[in-house]
């Protein structure tokens, strides 16, 4: 540990330092992050660019009366350092330890729990208008990076604060990139203003001028009104959509400059209204590595701090790989094939797409809402889209998913990646609730494959068919597959029996085959018959499937790495009733009705009981009690 830095047990202690030596805090605060990350992973880049941001709010203002929200709140390490998480930050993602998030439970300073992107502007907003009601007076600080800025929520927010007039200060932290570089015309406007300071030190004169005369005639008045306007929109824009909105705007100002940062804290901390503050960073600042390739070290896997050589898996590609690769060889066929991101291309695996069709992938940045709708576009104009978007950030596109897609029946395949228990990113992005707000939905047919070839059949069933499909995996390689082990064609709405067996039934979706299966291995060397059968769809479930085994074998059992409620199993407890099968034979697991914390996906998946032991070990329980008290919902163990 460095050794200003271990003299920093919380914020305060900052106050002892000259600004100089506020920037080596900063230094020793990058060297702690690398070393825990390197070790373990995390999110990195974005951290390092943060650090001095960091330190110079922490030294002007008192984040336990002013109040701090982090946007998005990868970026928010050095802030855990600094308010008493020093000795911890080693932990950070592991399962118990500290989430790579800001959490409420863990901190005073952590008003919210902040990973989806934009919304910080409106809940700062929100708390600051409280504040007005109530008569208490502090400062609400929004750091929002230009990513997360290229989401629609905050201009919606800022629209507002401008008409509302409250005492809310923006904090653009302006480094190019959210995990991939940012695109789309605001970020074009931003990057126009890094260079341009001309603006604000005219508008800083001008305001030492008039400082300076007693009283201003109308013609002065009106010459420098004139002046303002001539050097807003026509010598230099910078900032000018943010003042037309009604915020109060200053900068850019260098973010790795202490002196500069600290000296425009201290002079919009008294401002009074809605004001932005745009600093310029360097994502991935002080490591040649991330300088060199921000992307891939935005969350990086273990490395080594000399070499900048990240830990690589030997073994299986992800579904993620698998998918790209098949979307490639789709695409060489059918010219009509086009693929959408919201700032995820490399996390998707549609870089290789992009790199191979650079004409035919569309990143829509982080606006999923917009991609979703633009998806419905391309398809109403004959192509046929793909559109890959992490399961949990599906979720902010809901209407257009309903509205744009489903109603009006477009044929667009959504691939739901990272989809059940996610890991280190936890509760937030755990992706345990796209069954349930997607089933729901007319039109839409929902698909989980057990490996990559049977992935690839489904992303070529999908693509012929006529309305909206959508394809769910987990973040995980994919499974080792028999040569002999040769799944069957797609057909709407059927599964397929892997395993026959007398005893009882494991009916499994998509990443829950292959424990199913090692349950089901496991179970036979006691003596207990289980069949096992691939759903292949949750939505519509296989009920000529349902109705014969439930009429085989004393007892079925469900399996997802989803949310029971509303889930894979709800929807085979519905069709069972609609087809008046025997509801009292039919058991489910899955993931419990709360959120899940952050950790490894093999130690969440054991700790929920997802994994083969946990399955026989909720088995067990089911056949040892009377059908008449045995619940429905298997007890997973609390995670």
């Amino acid at each position: 540990m460095g050794r200003l830095l271990s003299k920093i047990d919380g914020p305060k202690d900052l106050k002892q330092f000259s600004t100089m030596e506020l920037s080596q805090v900063s230094g020793e605060i990058r060297e702690l992050i690398l070393d825990a990350v390197s070790a373990n992973g995390g999110h990195l880049a974005s951290n390092l660019g943060a650090a001095d941001l960091a330190v110079a709010l922490h030294y002007t203002f008192d984040f336990l009366e002013d109040l701090l929200i982090w946007d998005v709140g990868h970026q928010c390490y050095p802030h855990k350092i600094l308010t008493g998480r020093r000795d911890q930050i080693h932990t950070v993602r592991q399962y118990g330890g500290l989430a790579g998030f800001p959490d409420p439970k863990e901190s005073d300073y952590d008003p919210f729990l902040t990973s989806h992107a934009g919304v910080s502007i409106s809940t700062g907003l929100g708390i600051a208008a409280g504040d007005d009601l109530v008569r208490r007076h502090r400062k609400v600080v929004c750091v929002i990076g230009d990513g997360a800025l290229t989401a629609g929520v905050p201009m919606e927010a800022m629209y507002n604060a401008g008409a509302l007039r409250k005492n809310l200060l923006i904090i653009l932290n302006h480094n190019q990139m959210s995990i991939s570089p940012n695109v789309g015309a605001l970020s074009t406007y931003l990057d126009k203003a890094r260079t341009a300071t001309f603006y604000r030190e005219a508008k800083r004169e001008i305001g030492n001028l008039l400082s300076l005369v007693p009283s201003i005639g109308k013609d002065l008045e009106s010459t420098v009104n004139r002046f303002r306007e001539a050097i807003k929109h026509g010598i230099m824009p910078a900032g000018t959509i943010f003042e037309e909105l009604g915020l109060s705007y200053f900068g850019p100002v260098d973010g790795h400059n202490m002196k500069k940062l600290v000296e425009e804290l201290a002079m919009v901390k008294e401002l009074k209204g809605p004001v932005l503050l745009h600093v310029v960073s360097e994502k991935g600042h002080g490591f040649e590595y991330t300088l060199k390739d921000p992307v891939t070290y935005h969350s990086p896997t273990a490395f080594t701090k000399v070499g900048g050589e990240i830990t690589k898996s030997t073994g299986r590609p992800s579904y993620s790989s698998a998918f790209a690769t098949t979307l490639i060889s789709m695409a060489e066929e059918d010219p009509r094939i086009v693929a959408i991101t919201a700032a995820m291309a490399q996390g998707t695996g549609l870089d290789k797409f992009g790199e191979r069709f650079p004409e035919r992938l569309f990143d829509a940045g982080i606006a999923e809402q917009h991609a979703v709708a633009f998806s419905a576009g391309l398809a109403k104009s004959g192509m046929r889209p793909v559109a890959a978007i992490y399961s949990t950030f599906l979720q902010r596109a809901y209407d257009q998913v309903f509205h744009e897609v489903c109603l009006q029946d477009m044929p667009v395949i959504f691939a739901i990646d990272r989809a059940g228990i996610t890991g280190g990113d936890g509760a937030t992005a755990q992706g345990n609730f796209d069954i349930a707000f997607l089933r729901t939905l007319p039109q839409i047919s929902i698909m989980a494959p057990r490996n990559g070839s049977e992935l690839n059949l489904m992303l070529r069933y999908a693509m012929e068919a006529a309305g909206p499909i959508a394809i769910r995996y987990p973040r995980e390689s994919i499974p080792k597959e028999d040569l002999d082990d040769v799944p069957l064609p797609i057909e709407h709405g059927r599964g397929e029996v892997l395993r026959e067996g007398e005893d009882l039934a494991l009916f499994a979706l998509g990443a829950m085959v292959v424990p199913a299966l090692e349950a089901a291995d496991a179970l036979a060397k006691e003596g207990i018959s289980v069949a096992v059968i691939n759903a292949r769809f949750a939505k519509p479930v296989d009920w000529r499937l349902l109705e014969e085994w439930t009429g085989r074998v004393p007892m079925l059992v469900t399996l997802e790495d989803h949310a029971l409620h509303g889930g894979f199993g709800s929807a085979v407890l519905e069709t069972a009733s609609d087809h008046r099968l025997d509801l009292n034979k039919i058991r489910r697991i899955g993931i419990p009705d709360r959120f899940i914390e952050h950790g490894s996906r093999s130690v969440l998946m054991e700790k929920l009981a997802l994994d083969a032991r946990g399955i026989c070990n909720s088995i067990h329980k089911f056949l040892r009690a009377p059908a008449s008290q045995v619940a429905a919902v298997a007890g997973p163990a609390e995670a």
